[in-house]
């Protein structure tokens, strides 16, 4: 992280750091060089009339209602990191025109522009760690570009936020009428209450007898760090039913199914009948008012470990999967590195399992 100046009258409050934002701020400092792989990046098309300077304004808006949004990221000289929230941030916003091009040329400048954009890493002692860029396509058709670090905000986040900027801009940019919101502090406090000890010991019962780390990739301590690519295929809608049918009449949730699969996937990929990977979890406890509207880093990656027996039908597999990680659920807080310095080898993997449901974002 590069330095970065504020003053104890710019500062507005100081606050620990989630276990995934721990992560996520050790692999930014890591891996210095190339591009951030946890910097995110949302194409959002604008069809109709748009009033870019009330847009602008709707976004300032945000940043002032929502802390986390104006967080940077930073260690004390004892070596704790903590996210400092500033009272104040200057949007990072531009626009660019493309309307005059042609059709092709158009979206391949767009493309360009997109990818400059991610290419920039943030300074994430330097907030916002959020920037936006407005192109005008035609006049009645923009495209939003919104580049995020991964550091302040989940994929549930992301729909929550744009729900507020529909709010924010209908109201003329003033986020006074909106419901108050709900502050990410105080899932930090909540983190902070939890019984940690109960936690390593659950998590060390569960990873208790794997001995070896179940890697797919040779290991590559030299390898520079890219941008992923993805490799879409859509679930025919036939097939979506019948999973799901499949796992209503047995009780199971379909992504329970899903990690079955892939843990049959990986034994006989690494030739083992004892297998580990990564799921990510909502991280969102439901006894916490307001969570759902939340905006920030909830989510956690923790291991998923199943035990495979060729004699025992997959469905009494899946049921004991599903049974396990119901009585882990408490103990969802607990950091990844704690719960992998718990397990040793046996707790490493290399892939990772992401079921996602967000809410609906808004349709106006």
């Amino acid at each position: 992280m590069r330095s970065y100046a504020m003053t104890r009258s710019q500062v507005e409050d100081v606050w620990p750091l989630s276990p995934l934002q721990e992560g996520l701020l050790f692999h930014a400092a890591f891996d210095s060089d190339g591009p951030d792989v946890y910097q995110g990046q949302r194409l959002l098309d604008l069809d109709g009339p748009v009033d870019a300077d009330l847009l602008r304004t709707s976004w300032e808006a945000l940043l002032a209602r929502h802390p986390v949004l104006r967080a940077g990221f930073r260690r004390r000289k004892s070596g704790e990191a903590v996210q400092v929230i500033a009272r104040e941030v200057e949007l990072p916003w531009r626009m660019e025109d493309l309307s005059e091009l042609d059709a092709e040329t158009a979206a391949a400048r767009l493309a360009e522009l997109a990818a400059e954009d991610r290419q920039q890493r943030f300074n994430l002692a330097a907030p916002p760690l959020l920037r936006l860029l407005l192109v005008r396509l035609a006049e009645n058709r923009h495209r939003l570009i919104v580049t995020s670090h991964h550091i302040i905000m989940d994929g549930w986040s992301m729909p929550v936020l744009l729900h507020d900027l529909t709010a924010v801009y209908a109201a003329g940019g003033d986020a006074a009428k909106l419901p108050e919101p709900t502050s990410y502090r105080d899932y930090l406090a909540w983190l902070g209450r939890q019984d940690k000890d109960t936690a390593r010991e659950a998590w060390r019962g569960e990873l208790l007898g794997a001995e070896e780390p179940t890697l797919v990739a040779a290991a590559d301590p030299g390898r520079t760090p890219v941008l992923p690519e993805s490799l879409i295929a859509d679930i025919p809608e036939k097939l979506t039913g019948e999973l799901t049918g499949l796992a209503r009449q047995h009780g199971l949730t379909v992504n329970t199914l899903i990690q079955g699969a892939w843990a049959m996937v990986l034994a006989r990929l690494t030739g083992r009948t004892d297998v580990v990977f990564g799921a990510t979890v909502a991280g969102r406890p439901a006894g916490l008012a307001g969570v759902e509207s939340m905006i920030g880093m909830f989510i956690n990656t923790l291991p998923v470990r199943v035990e495979l027996d060729g004699e025992r039908p997959s469905v009494e597999m899946l049921k004991a999967l599903q049974t396990r990680q119901s009585a882990l659920i408490a103990h969802q807080h607990l950091g990844l590195a704690e719960i992998q310095r718990l397990g040793g080898a046996g707790a490493v993997f290399d892939t990772l399992v992401v079921f996602e449901n967000y809410p609906r974002p808004p349709e106006e």
